[in-house]
């Protein structure tokens, strides 16, 4: 029983390993989940993609992004953009807060549409999340041999468990980011990791 376990145990601590990390789309969670806006779909498409992209690199489509990297230099660009891109909104809110603090109570006043197409493009436009999810997981999988099914299905729970507790727990914060300066501390921290994280894409792409 012990043995038919250990390969996902592996692959749990190997997930967690690669996604409990400071990035653009931990940051992004984190900030929904704090907000209350939209913290059921973003949870669920971040734990659905890893666990897609997981299989897909288990499949062995982490040998055709190898053989092929023009297409991550693409992405790098694309996505380097984007996290500048929201980076400079982030570091905006700084300086011209749009409120008074963050409301905890009533509805969120953002657009849900929104935050799922930013969910999606923080996700599949950054290069980082193939590397991790397609082909560290796919190569570490694969010397688990008839196992690597039950390794992937470990690194997706993790993926799964880390989204849910960043963004359900985040609401465990919402006293705290009421107050205006703590907002804006918050969103200095986005703008720094997403204006670092676009750099170092585009100039690696």
């Amino acid at each position: 029983m012990t043995s038919a376990f250990a390969p996902a145990l592996a692959g749990f601590g190997t997930g967690l390993s690669l996604i409990v990390a400071i990035g653009a789309q931990n940051a992004f969670v984190l900030r929904q989940g704090v907000r209350r806006d939209a913290v059921l779909a973003v949870v669920g498409i971040c734990a659905l993609s890893d666990a897609l992209l997981i299989a897909l690199g288990v499949g062995g489509v982490g040998a055709v992004v190898v053989a092929w990297p023009a297409a991550l230099t693409v992405v790098g660009w694309i996505g380097g953009a984007f996290l500048l891109g929201y980076g400079a909104l982030a570091a905006r809110r700084v300086v011209r807060p749009a409120g008074t603090g963050l409301e905890t109570a009533g509805d969120a006043t953002g657009s849900r549409r929104r935050a799922v197409l930013t969910c999606l493009a923080l996700t599949w436009l950054n290069p980082h999340v193939y590397l991790d999810t397609v082909f560290l997981v796919g190569s570490v999988a694969a010397d688990h041999g008839p196992a690597r099914w039950t390794f992937g299905v470990g690194a997706a729970l993790a993926s799964l468990c880390w989204f849910a507790v960043l963004g359900f727990g985040a609401r465990l914060l919402g006293r705290f980011l009421a107050r205006p300066a703590a907002w804006r501390v918050l969103d200095a921290l986005v703008a720094v990791t997403m204006i670092a994280l676009g750099v170092t894409l585009v100039a690696g792409a």
